[in-house]
């Protein structure tokens, strides 16, 4: 094997390596930003269950003009 094809397959192997360890890191990113979003869901269902025990009328006189 030349010195040539040594390098290029070293090189070939880092190459993998890096893009080994991007996905990775992408694939955790995505995983945070889901259990995020899911944090975000439950909150907002959470405010529609008390708003949805409110009495009815309620804040159907307010005054939103400017």
């Amino acid at each position: 094997m030349d010195v040539a094809s040594l390098a290029a397959s070293l090189v070939a192997a880092r190459m993998g390596q890096v893009q080994t360890s991007v996905a990775a890191h992408m694939l955790r990113m995505n995983a945070e930003n889901a259990a995020s979003i899911v944090q975000v869901i439950e909150a907002a269902q959470q405010n529609i269950d008390k708003l949805a025990s409110a009495g009815p009328g309620l804040g159907g006189n307010v005054d939103i003009s400017v």
